[in-house]
């Protein structure tokens, strides 16, 4: 069975210590397991401090990266080593909090589009797994493992589908690298999204949960009946996480393409979610 859990971009961005003292306890009374942070930046809130505060409440942890221009492994040499000394910095906040994972896009900043095709894709895969290479084998000599992010077509060109993000994890070729699958983007990218879960299999690290308008899951035509038996078939039992976003925050909504409400409050998202995903997942 897999634990469930809620991300803090729901109601903020960025994360501070006091807005995750306060959302801390309002997550643990509506019944959610899990709490997921992000790094936006490095040093917004304190890991050891976040780690007593989940500790208070009972709450486990889950960690995201986050790509913004300058975090790219598909440019130079000096830009792809910044990226990572920042994604082993996540790792380093992953274990202090307890979060097995950290998810995200970890190859290039979201929103970077271009044309890529044939000999520059293969050669560009290769290059993003010769330089994410070290950074898996950083997390699995820590107990973290990293779940790379499929996007969809209007967020990256690189990797789109389950299909293409297992070429990288394949070229990586370390247990401490898998998937994140992301039910918005797969409902854009997938044919057959149950399909794509079942072809991802045991190299599912991660999962988020959102409804096909970026609402809450359940209030939806997605298909998550299929959805739940394909990981039920691939044997996951990690988190299952609401990943939506709050339109108060005018950066990260312009970021989501957030122009509007997607239920009556940020809390109803999360407990109406959470309620469909107990009853679908449960």
């Amino acid at each position: 069975m897999a634990s469930f859990g809620v991300s803090t971009w729901v109601w903020v961005s960025p994360l501070s210590d006091e807005r995750l003292a306060e959302l801390a306890p309002k997550v643990r009374d509506f019944g959610f397991d899990v709490i997921e942070l992000q790094v936006e930046e490095p040093g917004q809130w304190d890991p050891d401090r976040a780690a007593e505060v989940l500790r208070e409440h009972g709450l486990a942890a889950g960690l995201a990266c986050v790509m913004p221009p300058g975090r790219d492994f598909t440019e130079d040499d000096a830009t792809a080593a910044e990226t990572a000394d920042y994604l082993r910095h996540c790792v380093d906040v992953a274990q202090k909090i307890g979060s097995p994972v950290v998810a995200g896009p970890m190859y290039a900043p979201v929103g970077k589009l271009w044309r890529i095709e044939g000999s520059e894709r293969a050669a560009t895969v290769k290059r993003v797994a010769e330089r994410l290479r070290p950074v898996a084998e950083y997390a699995g000599e820590r107990g973290v493992r990293l779940g790379v992010e499929p996007l969809n077509r209007y967020e990256t060109s690189l990797f789109n589908t389950v299909e293409q993000a297992l070429e990288l994890v394949e070229a990586v070729g370390s247990d401490a690298l898998g998937l994140l699958l992301d039910t918005y983007h797969m409902n854009i990218e997938e044919r057959d999204p149950a399909a794509a879960a079942r072809a991802a299999g045991g190299h599912i690290a991660h999962v988020h949960a959102c409804g096909t308008d970026r609402g809450a899951p359940g209030f939806d035509k997605f298909d998550w009946d299929s959805f739940a038996a394909a990981l039920s078939g691939a044997g996951y039992d990690g988190q299952l996480t609401i990943e939506s976003f709050t339109a108060e925050q005018e950066a990260i909504a312009t970021a989501a393409a957030i122009w509007r409400p997607l239920a009556p409050t940020q809390d109803a998202l999360a407990t109406d979610g959470l309620a469909f995903l107990k009853k679908q997942f449960g």
